[in-house]
């Protein structure tokens, strides 16, 4: 089927998450749920009917230690037993709290109190972040032992976790967003804002194969989207623990489904590019991308063939990579194309469960970040923000009024990006309204705008653009190993002026870049890797560059 819409696939709807625990145990009990390392070089799998009878195992051993009621934190690295926690933390009702590692100490016992956390359950590795606390803390180490009382008490005939009846609307998760300014907000959800999500996401996306999840569960996206949705199609994931493994785990497991934030996207291109420049075959390979694509055009698809020893970087049976979480240049869409892999761009935020829009497999448009999910509304304000509203949308922020009213008004959130939607239903982002640079003359300019001209040129690896005494600058970071490669390291000035005169080329006076500065730095980040535009003293970091 060649890019054009088509119907939504259809798959059985899911009520609440028990209820996809359920029906995948009833329709697949000996399906494998999740695999794992073990050991040196074991392999450890659970199946539907595993993960099913350890939560209720687990969750019974919760209630008969009080965590009835109660918000449990689960911090650690991604691991089978921090999903057991999960499960089990909102089955049985109570509110689960996922903690990024990553943060330090004092703000994740920040967040703790934020989110009146009473009990967490934390990774061996991660134990000693929340020792300090108030909190009642477990390690998800003695997993096997929690997992032995709650079956002894099953078979005793307590059914009191088992027959929790799920109230759909009520708050069940929290989770903090991980913006680029100010302090995390605790985006409440339900069962049905998650399962909602699922069950339309799944209808424009379907899937054919296996993962290897890699996106911190602390995230909606790796959470929501890269784990419960390949649960609920029925389909093996498999858990990567260390981000050093997460070649050797696609070459053991051969993934047919990747979800990805663009900072993957463009390692494994750079990854791809060295290694064909290292082996003498870098013109080559762009020869054979033109040809493929031409052949493509009529219909003649020879990709697999011609590129077998790329697509075997990635296990082999790579069809599709469904990447969110920051804007992604079309270039990295186009060249993975032509390699015989699919980017399904998509967007969503925290607030929204976290998908709100994604490109379907056959119906996509480069450079937009596809058709909304079928059960929303999505419209555009006057102003040009963009607007959510349905059952995937959060029921605010936790114990935070004024920032909830500022979000949600009349049941529509304001995600606070600009964009467009075209008579196809398709969604392009332009830029985010907080980071407009309003000009002196009342013009307003999308920063995001002038960032992906620049980025479209290998020789930036990152930029950041804002404005700067009455100028627009552009502060970039340059790839010295591009710029070496080509003999340029000793003209970047000259190289960049250049680049700025491109980008500004056919652009409005008012809408172009008046200023070039390099860095020698990376821009701070977050812990999702997100560049920190807010906060960063920019006179400072010019007088360094």
């Amino acid at each position: 089927m060649q890019n054009r819409p088509y119907d939504l696939y259809a798959l059985p709807k899911i009520g609440s998450l028990k209820d996809m625990l359920i029906q995948k145990k009833t329709d697949r009990p000996c399906g494998v749920a999740f695999a794992f390392s073990k050991g040196r070089d074991g392999i450890a799998e659970k199946t539907y009917q595993d993960v099913y009878e350890e939560v209720c195992a687990l969750g019974t051993w919760m209630y008969r230690q009080g965590m009835k009621e109660k918000h449990i934190a689960v911090i650690g690295e991604n691991s089978y037993e921090w999903l057991l926690c999960f499960f089990a933390a909102v089955i049985g009702g109570n509110v689960a709290v996922p903690i990024d590692k990553e943060l330090p100490t004092e703000e994740i016992a920040e967040l703790l109190h934020k989110a009146d956390v009473q009990v967490v359950f934390a990774s061996e590795t991660y134990g000693n972040v929340v020792s300090g606390t108030d909190c009642m803390v477990y390690s998800m180490g003695d997993m096997e032992q929690f997992l032995a009382e709650g079956r002894q008490y099953i078979e005793a005939g307590d059914r009191t976790f088992l027959d929790y009846s799920i109230d759909s609307r009520k708050l069940c998760c929290i989770m903090f967003t991980s913006g680029t300014s100010g302090k995390s907000k605790g985006v409440m959800l339900s069962h049905r804002n998650i399962v909602e999500d699922i069950n339309g996401s799944c209808q424009l996306v379907v899937l054919g194969g296996s993962t290897v999840s890699v996106l911190p569960f602390h995230h909606a996206f790796g959470l929501i989207v890269g784990v419960f949705m390949v649960y609920h199609y029925g389909f093996t994931i498999f858990l990567n623990k260390s981000l050093k493994t997460v070649q050797k785990d696609m070459q053991a497991v051969s993934p047919q489904v990747m979800f990805l934030v663009p900072l993957f996207v463009e390692t494994f291109h750079r990854q791809i590019w060295a290694a064909a420049k290292k082996e003498g075959r870098d013109r080559m390979l762009k020869r054979l991308m033109k040809i493929s694509d031409f052949l493509l055009s009529f219909g003649i698809d020879i990709r697999k063939k011609i590129f077998a020893s790329v697509l075997r970087a990635f296990g082999g049976n790579l069809e599709y990579i469904i990447c969110g979480g920051a804007p992604l240049g079309v270039q990295y869409i186009r060249e993975f194309r032509s390699f015989g892999i699919e980017i399904l761009n998509g967007y969503g935020t925290t607030e929204c469960a976290p998908c709100a829009a994604v490109n379907r497999n056959h119906f996509y448009r480069d450079g937009t970040v596809g058709v909304a999910v079928p059960n929303i509304s999505v419209k555009v304000s006057n102003d040009g923000e963009v607007l959510v509203k349905g059952p995937i949308v959060m029921q605010g922020y936790y114990q935070d009024r004024e920032a909830t009213d500022q979000v949600l008004k009349d049941g529509w959130y304001a995600t606070g990006d600009l964009g467009t939607i075209d008579a196809d239903g398709f969604i392009t982002l332009t830029g985010r309204k907080k980071n407009l640079i309003i000009l002196s003359n009342g013009e307003n300019v999308s920063p995001e705008a002038l960032e992906a001209d620049f980025l479209q040129n290998p020789a930036v690896k990152e930029v950041l653009v804002y404005e700067q005494d009455r100028l627009i600058a552009a502060q970039i970071y340059p790839d010295m190993e591009y710029m070496k490669e080509k003999g340029l390291q000793e003209q970047l000035q000259e190289y960049f002026e250049g680049l700025q005169r491109k980008v500004n080329y056919n652009r409005p006076i008012y809408r172009q870049v008046g200023k070039i500065i390099l860095r020698d730095t990376e821009f701070p980040k977050n812990t999702s890797k997100k560049i920190l535009r807010y906060g960063i003293n920019y006179a400072e970091r010019e007088d360094k560059c």
